[in-house]
């Protein structure tokens, strides 16, 4: 186990392999664990760097208001403290958004960017989208932590044949720190980088399931808004795509970072 500090606050990452740097930011509630299936297969190509982003797993939980540009400062920090010159980041949903983040704030530090099942704002645009999101924060707050992995087990994952993805929400989800988990949540509620989408110039990978929370649709949507992206759709998926369909998504992962570095040559972010 690693650490480092940036802004009082000490931060663990992993480091495995050699090569290119390939960062891993996972989204909220969870942890390094999560990539557990697409570390040792990217470690065998790239050097794979994961990190717990603070509040989560084994970084401090500073009682404070947490927000994703503070993210993404971490996730900055990390960079430099390896004296790293760019890095492949790959970030799934609010990983995805502090990725985001990173790129309009730090393009220069990018050197692809994969989004996993997130955008570039949540923002509400409608009653609806309200509702949703009111709901949300009352029920991470009355229910309990173990409430919420059961209930996220069965959502994610829905197959019979799933029971042990299952089990790894139930009992993972509850080990996180709830107050800090209740400020991660308040962070992403109302954020958004989509009016500054230009800046990331560096190529983009966007996955999405097909089950996704938000449609396809959204996802094409602001694909369109960002200067060189493309969008994968991987079928019989859910939010948690890493784990629920780990060959197809690692696939689609070193395709993209091997044709980025086959041409290196270009102009970087």
């Amino acid at each position: 186990m690693s650490y480092f500090e940036n802004d009082g606050c000490q931060l663990h990452y992993e480091d495995y392999g050699h090569g290119m740097p390939v960062v891993l930011v996972h989204g909220l509630g969870s942890s390094t664990r999560d990539w557990e299936y697409q570390v040792p297969v990217l470690a065998a190509h790239y050097r794979v760097i994961v990190i717990d982003v603070r509040g989560h797993g084994r970084s401090d939980k500073p009682r404070e208001r947490y927000d994703i540009a503070t993210y993404a400062e971490d996730v900055a920090a990390l960079i430099e403290h390896l004296s790293l010159i760019d890095v492949h980041l790959v970030g799934i949903s609010m990983g995805g958004m502090i990725g985001f983040q990173l790129g309009v704030d730090h393009p220069e530090l990018l050197r692809s960017l994969t989004i996993v099942n997130s955008g570039p704002e949540v923002k509400p645009h409608s009653p609806k989208d309200y509702l949703e999101i009111a709901k949300r924060w009352t029920l991470s707050r009355v229910l309990s932590l173990e409430t919420i992995a059961k209930a996220l087990g069965r959502l994610l994952f829905p197959l019979p044949e799933q029971a042990d993805l299952r089990r790894k929400i139930e009992e993972r989800w509850p080990q996180n720190d709830k107050r800090a988990y209740l400020s991660a949540l308040d962070a992403i509620i109302g954020w958004g980088v989509r009016d500054r989408l230009q800046r990331i110039q560096c190529p983009t990978l966007v996955i999405t399931a097909d089950h996704d929370y938000t449609p396809v649709a959204q996802k094409e949507a602001y694909v369109k808004e960002l200067p060189d992206a493309r969008l994968v759709v991987i079928k019989n998926s859910r939010h948690a795509t890493p784990l629920d369909q780990p060959e197809h998504f690692n696939a689609t992962l070193l395709d993209f970072i091997d044709e980025v570095e086959r041409n290196k040559d270009q102009t970087p972010c």
